[in-house]
């Protein structure tokens, strides 16, 4: 191991009492040991994912967010709503470390010739605990980044690029001809419809406002329709009609899109079609991978007989591909690091920033087409 590696280093933690509050702060904590097949990383930048946030602030209710730290050690505290605590029982009373990705130097490494190779070498990482100065993982946790890339670039090559590049293999492995896909203008929206357009995926694009529109436009994608249009559901119904998409993925969750995606894909099955009181018989699926609202899922009358929903999550995609699937799509995000799997950051923070309650907020907002990505460095 390095010896000029210091015996602990800064962590943002999170913790849910049983009184019902959350705590958020920096701790110090031991620096780890490696062993052989291991590598300790520098973390130089680590993106902010929706699903970081629902690990981070849970369900607080962040109105109540109070700073009760200082400028060298904050902490925040917010109330997490009693209904809310049910979803929290198996995490109480327990401090976690947070960041599911990032990226940075490798300081120190096992004994393993696969390790050792890894020293002084960039890499990005997947694991969890990397909104801290250092992190260790096993070499089989990691990629190595191209030399031409830095720790920015390779900050996000797991959760959005793999997620992305998920969607299609669903829906080829699904049988399905198109996919539909909400929130669509976000980084993970935008390497989707590089990866569509590259492979001659049918894909329509659910938006909310005109700017998203013209960002995916100018992507060149071909399919895009705004929630927000009187028209909306008209434009759904042709655009599916077109594409024959069956499969949709939908990061919003709650509320009626998911309803009326599905409302839309019956619609279009049945144009033309003679009539069955079942409705059509082509089978029709929404998978819901995110939260942005958190309000009740509501799937109305007519959407037929054939219709699905459930949850997604990539971590059960990757395990059902096996290793050389997950190799394969791990190459190409390589390969098209800064093209097709390109991330774009709203704003750089450090991890005290990270806990500055102004700067929380913005970040917790999951606004499209915004992403934060921490420096521990700063």
């Amino acid at each position: 191991m390095a010896s000029d590696l210091p015996d602990t280093f800064r962590q943002l933690r999170t913790l849910v009492t049983e009184e019902g509050k959350l705590e958020l702060s920096l701790k110090d904590v031991p620096m780890p040991k490696p062993g052989d097949g291991d590598i300790i990383i520098r973390v130089e930048a680590t993106p902010i994912n929706p699903s970081d946030l629902g690990l981070l602030v849970g369900a607080a209710d962040l109105s109540t967010l109070k700073n009760e730290g200082s400028k060298e050690s904050p902490k925040l505290v917010a109330d997490v709503p009693p209904p809310a605590m049910r979803a929290m029982k198996a995490r109480l009373g327990q401090s976690l470390g947070v960041g599911n990705e990032g990226a940075g130097t490798v300081v120190a490494a096992g004994s393993s010739d696969a390790a050792q190779a890894l020293v002084g070498k960039k890499v990005t990482g997947l694991g969890g605990e990397f909104y801290g100065e250092y992190r260790m993982l096993n070499v089989a946790q990691v990629m190595e980044l191209p030399e031409d890339a830095s720790a920015r670039d390779g900050a996000s090559s797991f959760v959005n690029p793999l997620t992305a590049l998920s969607f299609p293999e669903t829906m080829r492995m699904e049988g399905h001809k198109g996919l539909i896909h909400t929130a669509a203008a976000s980084n993970l929206g935008q390497m989707l419809n590089k990866i569509c357009i590259a492979d001659d995926v049918p894909l329509v694009n659910i938006v909310r406002k005109a700017e998203q529109e013209k960002i995916l436009k100018d992507l060149g994608a071909k399919y895009v329709v705004n929630s927000s249009s009187d028209n909306f559901m008209k434009e759904l119904i042709d655009a599916i009609a077109e594409t024959k998409a069956t499969l949709a993925f939908d990061a919003v969750g709650g509320g009626p899109l998911a309803g009326q995606i599905l409302m839309a894909m019956e619609a279009a099955a049945n144009i033309g079609a003679e009539y069955s009181r079942y409705g059509s018989a082509d089978p029709k699926h929404v998978y819901i991978y995110g939260r942005l609202d958190l309000s009740p899922t509501t799937i109305p009358p007519g959407v037929g007989m054939a219709w699905s929903a459930g949850g997604y999550l990539l971590t059960y995609f990757l395990q059902k591909i096996g290793s050389e699937g997950r190799e394969k799509l791990r190459k190409r995000v390589m390969s098209e690091l800064k093209t097709t799997f390109a991330s774009h950051y709203t704003d750089e923070i450090s991890l005290a920033e990270a806990l500055d309650p102004d700067t929380l907020k913005r970040y917790d907002a999951k606004k499209t087409g915004e992403k934060f990505l921490i420096n521990p460095t700063l």
